[in-house]
């Protein structure tokens, strides 16, 4: 699968200069307000994870709604993982499709950098989007898992690591990944992890390799593979030691972060995660958790990370597609998806750049007793790592752990 991957992509990136060219620079001549009109009566499709029912209710009403009333755009949500639409990506630009179904996607880390590697992604477009010159620091977008971003992706959220608990099953959680450890082994079967290659058992993998090989300083250089080499087996080592007091002994997994949440929720574990700090007061407010659930982080850091959109190679409307990644950045828009109750996502704009009555609607945003304030996730943040790495922690996890 991987060599056919492989081979997909070198036909990709060989044809990557043979796109309608012509077109591209005609979109990014224009302004903002010209598109604004020329995508009026159009049709939007987005592309993006549907794991989450709440954010696919935020996209179906809050988006959809506004960009009718605002430009009578029709934005269309279509639940795709992102492995599965750069797979198909790459499968058109091999056979030379110039005109494609995808109109804009949620995409980020090692898809990004696949994607971009074979030129499957239309750009650089961020620049000619004025919510992303007016409230963004481009710097904090610059890069996506340590990947340069080169305006081919515009950020609309941020996103951090969180443990899950219920403060009335256990009352003090643990502090560090070597009391998370001790807590493990002291409650057999309350612990487990979503299969990597799920995006938070991932993030949960990645976690732990920060925390058991000395940190994330020494490997924000790039990929090192001797470094690699020498530090994982502490990562598995860790996992496999603890591998037999996972809930069903650690002999299967939950499939995904939503199959975890499940588990927890009916109490079979006592302990989730998520890679969004909102996620547990979302789940009090619709009644999933209890009103007991908090969260937490370990000591040795929390991994962040900012998501964002980008436009296919051969999407059919560029235009409409840059309007609805513009919209995405607006203040309003950012607003919307940090309340909980609609989604609790972390903003990617900078709210010191925002003007005093829209600065202090963010700051009166009620993030619910469940989600930790900013300031300790602030402390606790540590940057992503570098796709390759996570590419090699996933492979080796089937390796080592599933397939022991």
């Amino acid at each position: 699968m991987r060599i056919k991957l492989l081979f997909i992509m070198l036909l990709a990136a060989l044809t990557a200069g043979c796109s309608d060219a012509p077109e591209q620079t005609s979109v990014l001549q224009q302004d903002i307000a010209s598109l604004e009109k020329t995508v009026r009566g159009t049709e939007v499709r987005w592309h993006m994870w549907g794991g989450s029912a709440q954010i696919n209710q935020w996209v179906d009403t809050f988006v959809t709604s506004e960009m009718k009333r605002l430009y009578d755009v029709n934005v269309v949500r279509v639940p795709m993982d992102a492995p599965v639409f750069v797979n198909k990506l790459l499968t058109e630009k091999a056979a030379g499709k110039t005109t494609g179904t995808m109109d804009l996607l949620w995409i980020n880390g090692e898809n990004f950098k696949n994607s971009m590697q074979a030129g499957v992604l239309f750009g650089p477009f961020t620049d000619r989007l004025p919510n992303f010159s007016a409230w963004y620091d481009p710097q904090k977008s610059a890069h996506d898992f340590g990947y340069p971003v080169n305006g081919f992706e515009a950020p609309y959220g941020r996103a951090q690591f969180v443990f899950e608990y219920d403060t009335a099953r256990t009352p003090t959680p643990p502090a560090n990944l070597a009391e998370l450890a001790d807590w493990i082994r002291a409650n057999p079967g309350r612990f487990t992890y979503p299969q990597p290659p799920d995006f938070t058992g991932s993030a949960f993998l990645r976690q732990v390799f920060y925390a058991t090989t000395g940190g994330h300083e020494q490997y924000m250089n790039g990929f090192n593979a001797e470094l690699y080499a020498k530090n994982a087996p502490r990562t598995f080592d860790w996992l496999g030691e603890l591998k037999p007091h996972l809930w069903q002994q650690g002999r299967t997994y939950p499939k995904d972060a939503a199959a975890l949440d499940t588990l927890f929720a009916r109490g079979e574990i006592d302990m989730a995660m998520s890679y969004h700090p909102a996620h547990a007061q979302m789940k009090i407010l619709e009644k999933t958790y209890p009103d007991t659930v908090r969260t937490f982080v370990l000591a040795e850091g929390a991994i962040f990370n900012t998501h964002f959109t980008a436009i296919p190679f051969n999407a059919p409307n560029k235009a409409g597609a840059m309007v609805l990644a513009n919209f995405l950045m607006s203040p309003e828009a950012q607003l919307s998806k940090f309340r909980p109750e609609n989604w609790g996502d972390l903003p990617a704009l900078e709210v010191t750049k925002l003007e005093e009555t829209q600065r202090k609607a963010f700051d009166e945003v009620d993030l619910g007793a469940a989600t930790l304030g900013m300031d300790v996730l602030s402390a606790a943040a540590v940057p992503e790592i570098s796709p390759e790495y996570l590419e090699l922690l996933e492979r080796d996890w089937d390796t080592f752990i599933l397939g022991h």
